[in-house]
């Protein structure tokens, strides 16, 4: 069984730095992709990020690109987000989740399985 931890949220001024970590239980991380999904208040959960097993494809939302980094450590079994120039549209709480395949370009809800419990990111002006 797979079980995903998200931490590094919290609350931070519009212009500055965040990284969030996801640790993953489970012998399947280092042959699966991993995303990044993120839920504002009253929206959707929509995709920011995707890293595939190897962790040298990187996919990225329009909305996000530029300002966030994705990035993976597979012999720690851990994956990060980093989020630079935060801006007041990046509230909401962030989910990490494994890929059914191994491919980055996963952006679906559907094509992961696995999904952390999410952690809260505030920004404030």
């Amino acid at each position: 069984q797979v079980q995903l931890v998200e931490s590094g949220g919290g609350l931070v001024q519009a212009g500055g730095s965040l990284t969030l970590s996801c640790a993953a239980s489970g012998r399947t991380f280092s042959s699966r992709a991993m995303g990044w999904f993120r839920q504002a208040p009253g929206k959707e959960r929509e995709f920011a990020a995707s890293i595939d097993w190897t962790g040298s494809i990187t996919y990225y939302a329009d909305s996000v690109k530029g300002r966030f980094t994705i990035s993976r450590d597979n012999a720690k079994n851990l994956v990060y987000l980093q989020i630079d120039s935060l801006e007041l549209e990046d509230t909401a709480v962030y989910y990490c989740a494994m890929a059914k395949g191994s491919s980055a370009y996963y952006r679906d809800l559907g094509t992961y399985d696995y999904w952390g419990q999410g952690t809260q990111v505030t920004v404030s002006s």
